[in-house]
């Protein structure tokens, strides 16, 4: 029997929270990820009914074709990183700071740990191979059998891509997530001192370690380099108070960026001597009740899905 486009699609939605988390674990890319997933559902919605037969597991083959796409995407991309003006961090997943998880996909995606900011900087900096292999291995439990055809490669080469991606991430140590309660707790400080210009107070609420990691693309104003050390962040973060209009951060709402709590600042006009003040996405890593690494999102192009105000 034939199945009928709209027990095709209910099947194909049945999945869709999973096809975005592979896809956007594997690309960084908001845009990439559903991109990738629309595709996955106009190859599937156009094979012919034998095809859909021919189906015996419709998400290990979803998941299939997927990573095939965003493998594609991340060959492709490295090209792209080379005319990348300054550092470059996953677009984020912004989400209301009030608003109950519920069943979107995002919201299905956003909880799991790996997701976070500090994860996914360090599956940049795998080889194409390495993330596919890691990622679907070791978050989606995909066999390596089905990822060396994804690849292109053998069983072994498979499990050494995986091998490589799992020691570079453990290598790496990005800080696991803090609970809610610690976040919120180091960022009320974190805010309350910066704004009241209190240097001792920030001090103390800055891991000696800390980084500040900006995103522009030189669209935007934010560092272009990373910025490690809590004295070089403190004397940053004070420029900033100078450089634009005294009210200029009162705006600034609290958001949930990958899971985490984070702070959106929304564009605000300068004059008199002060700068435009461009929109910027934050969010923090923390280890030991300090803040260890700051990612300050203020590339235009992927702000464009931080929802509104409520």
């Amino acid at each position: 029997m034939a199945v009928t486009e709209d027990a095709l699609s209910a099947a194909f939605t049945a999945h869709r929270s999973h096809l975005v988390a592979v896809a956007y674990r594997l690309t960084g890319s908001l845009a990439d990820a559903e991109d990738a997933v629309q595709e996955a559902w106009l190859r599937l919605s156009s094979l012919p009914a034998r095809g859909h037969a021919e189906i015996r597991d419709l998400r290990g083959w979803l998941t299939t074709v997927v990573s095939r796409l965003c493998l594609d995407r991340l060959r492709s991309a490295t090209a792209r990183r080379e005319r990348y003006v300054g550092e470059w961090l996953p677009e984020p997943i912004v989400t209301p700071a009030d608003r109950a998880p519920g069943e979107d996909p995002l919201d299905a995606v956003v909880r799991d740990d790996g997701v976070r900011m500090a994860a996914m900087v360090v599956l940049d900096k795998l080889t194409p191979e390495q993330r596919v292999a890691f990622v679907l291995h070791d978050a989606f439990a995909v066999p390596f059998d089905e990822i060396a055809g994804i690849l292109g490669c053998s069983p072994a080469a498979a499990r050494q891509h995986g091998s490589r991606g799992r020691r570079a991430l453990a290598d790496a140590d990005p800080p696991p997530r803090a609970g809610l309660a610690e976040q919120r707790e180091v960022l009320e400080r974190f805010v309350t001192a910066m704004l009241a210009g209190d240097v001792r107070a920030v001090a103390e609420v800055l891991h000696p370690e800390v980084v500040l990691i900006g995103d522009s693309d030189g669209k935007a104003r934010t560092a272009r380099r990373i910025m490690a050390g809590a004295d070089k962040i403190l004397r940053f973060f004070q420029g900033l108070l100078k450089t634009y209009r005294p009210g200029a951060f009162a705006s600034s709402r609290p958001v949930v960026v990958n899971g985490d709590l984070g702070i959106y600042t929304p564009t605000a006009p300068g004059g008199d001597g002060y700068r435009d003040l461009d929109a910027h996405v934050q969010t923090f890593a923390i280890r030991d009740g300090r803040i260890v690494a700051i990612y300050d999102v203020a590339n235009p192009d992927k702000l464009t899905r931080v929802p509104p105000a409520s």
